[in-house]
């Protein structure tokens, strides 16, 4: 694993500039936003693109259509609400307000040291804080509410102070491991760094900014969220509580703000966010071998013909969501759907395939 030798969390990226020369034709894309939904075999799915600032939602699914509009509902989206809390801090950076070199356990208890080797905001972004993916008494905390909620039984408070007492095995920087763990406790130092709540940071710094109007953290009344299913994808689970793990996976939003969000990475000058949203597709870490593997501080970076392409995946007990963007040709892709993620699940590699091949 290796850094980039820049200032991080970076300057400015130089993709590729987006280029007209290859346009689809849009009933050929049509047919293929068709069979994506098809493919992913879910009681209701919805794959939402954005070429150049033109949009096309195909919607479907296994079940009838429900009483809330499949365009209009909130679906969970699980880990890509990732992708919203490195945004996040890449503004509080760039507004003054936070560094990312903070010492996360000196942000939380104002009474300890950092320590010669912190985890910082930085390492728990880059999953680069040698935690682990949960912390160690989870499973146990959470069993009683293993298929129905189980992140709900794990509060903030405990996951700061499961955090705060953890002797790390590894130097903080040295090894890539995707951790939970990390982004939520990430989200705890964050607003007791600057003395305001989460929830609140969020809304003043993204949703408000970027006109996220269909976007919360938290369930909202019946008919306004999708409602999840189970792995036979006919068994409807609870709404998600991400209980302490907020900033992890907490973010439910309608198909129409999830292409908002991704259309402002691809044109960061329209927005308020120009220098964070640049910011966020800069590498700052490789990793494998002939380090293949690009991460920046809020997505996974993939190569493509024409140019890299920026993703991140995620689900919840009874949904999933995919949400990409490609400077290159000027796309981006919103998919959700409302059944639990299984072994050769089809969902993700319809997705994938659908961003990479624009």
């Amino acid at each position: 694993m290796t850094v980039e030798r820049r200032p991080w969390p970076g300057a400015r990226d130089a993709d590729a500039a987006p280029s007209r020369a290859h346009e689809p034709d849009p009933a050929d894309l049509r047919r293929r936003l068709a069979a994506a939904v098809d493919a992913s075999d879910a009681p209701d799915a919805v794959f939402a693109l954005s070429r150049y600032g033109h949009r096309l939602v195909h919607t479907g699914g296994t079940a009838p259509p429900p009483a809330t509009d499949r365009t209009v509902a909130r679906y969970e989206i699980g880990s890509a609400t990732k992708a919203f809390t490195g945004l996040l801090l890449a503004q509080l950076i760039q507004r003054g307000e936070l560094t990312g070199g903070e010492s996360a356990a000196v942000c939380l208890d104002g009474d300890r040291r950092p320590g010669p080797h912190p985890v910082t905001l930085a390492h728990l972004v880059t999953h680069t804080a040698g935690l682990p993916a949960l912390p160690r008494d989870f499973p146990l905390r959470a069993l009683p509410a293993w298929r129905t909620n189980p992140y709900g039984r794990y509060p903030a408070a405990r996951v700061v102070d499961a955090f705060l007492r953890r002797r790390p095995r590894r130097r903080p920087g040295t090894r890539w491991h995707y951790s939970n763990f990390g982004v939520a406790v990430l989200g705890h130092a964050v607003a007791s760094a600057t003395g305001t709540p989460w929830e609140d940071l969020v809304a003043r710094h993204l949703l408000g900014p970027l006109g996220l109007t269909g976007t919360t953290l938290r369930a909202g009344h019946p008919g306004t969220d999708a409602v999840g299913h189970g792995k036979d994808g006919h068994t409807p689970v609870p709404p998600f509580d991400a209980g302490g793990f907020q900033a992890a996976g907490a973010v439910r939003a309608t198909p129409d703000d999830l292409l908002t969000f991704l259309e402002a990475h691809l044109d960061p000058g329209a927005t308020p966010l120009t220098d964070a949203l640049a910011a966020v597709r800069v590498p700052v870490l490789r990793r494998g071998l002939g380090h293949r593997h690009v991460h920046t501080v809020a997505w996974f970076r993939h190569p493509t013909d024409g140019g890299p392409m920026y993703f991140h995946s995620g689900a919840t007990l009874g949904q999933q969501a995919f949400l990409g963007f490609r400077p290159d040709t000027g796309t981006a892709l919103a998919a959700v759907c409302t059944r639990r993620f299984r072994a050769r699940d089809p969902f993700i590699a319809a997705a994938y395939a659908l961003l990479y091949e624009q």
